[in-house]
């Protein structure tokens, strides 16, 4: 499920990327009055906060990265065993095709931890290989709100412009991507490309 894009890894290493464990419901309650303020990795925000500028000043694309799998483990850390075994829930739908019954999961987790901002981006990245564009766009725009970082959303976003034919705003979305993830050297070479043909269209 990790290369389902041209744009991948950009957007397809956001969806499901953090491996949750299978605790039963019981368990996930129990532990849910320790869990719920705290991400489960104990990490938090100021880390993330940290970890972003470091990645902004980052060169080397496999430090890169390294560093981009640990933010998104941060940004996909609900800090609830109850959402968190939701999400499993719908990791396991996913992987067996059953887009109905993940997307049905992904909406319970957003309804019981609303500013998770992993609940709306891996629901719009399966909105997204599901063609549901306008779906997408959508929680897309809801993880940015919360998020304005999430390089993941931003490639997401500049993948969809692109293939609706809006291709100034995807560059837009690409500049963004990049501000932040400047070692993506993929994301380099799209926006080259991108700014050669929309340049030459202008002559």
């Amino acid at each position: 499920m990790r290369r389902f894009h041209l744009y991948a890894p950009l957007i397809a290493a956001v969806l499901f990327s953090t491996a949750f464990g299978q605790p039963s419901l019981a368990q996930a309650e129990a532990n849910e009055s320790v869990s719920l303020d705290a991400p489960a990795d104990g990490k938090t925000a100021k880390g993330v906060d940290a970890l972003i500028t470091e990645l902004g000043r980052e060169r080397d694309p496999e430090a890169a990265n390294r560093l981009t799998e640990e933010i998104m483990a941060n940004w996909n850390a609900s800090g609830s065993a109850t959402v968190d075994l939701v999400m499993q829930w719908a990791l396991t739908a996913a992987t067996e095709k059953r887009n109905a019954a993940a997307l049905d999961f992904l909406d319970q987790a957003i309804v019981l931890k609303p500013d998770f901002v992993g609940a709306w981006n891996q629901r719009a990245t399966l909105h997204y290989t599901m063609g549901n564009y306008k779906k997408a766009v959508s929680d897309i725009n809801r993880v940015l709100a919360l998020e304005p970082r999430h390089f993941g959303a931003l490639a997401g976003l500049a993948a969809i412009l692109s293939e609706r034919g809006s291709e100034e705003m995807a560059l837009k979305a690409w500049e963004r991507y990049l501000a932040i993830y400047p070692a993506d050297r993929q994301a380099q070479e799209v926006v080259t490309k991108l700014s050669e043909k929309l340049a030459g269209s202008r002559t």
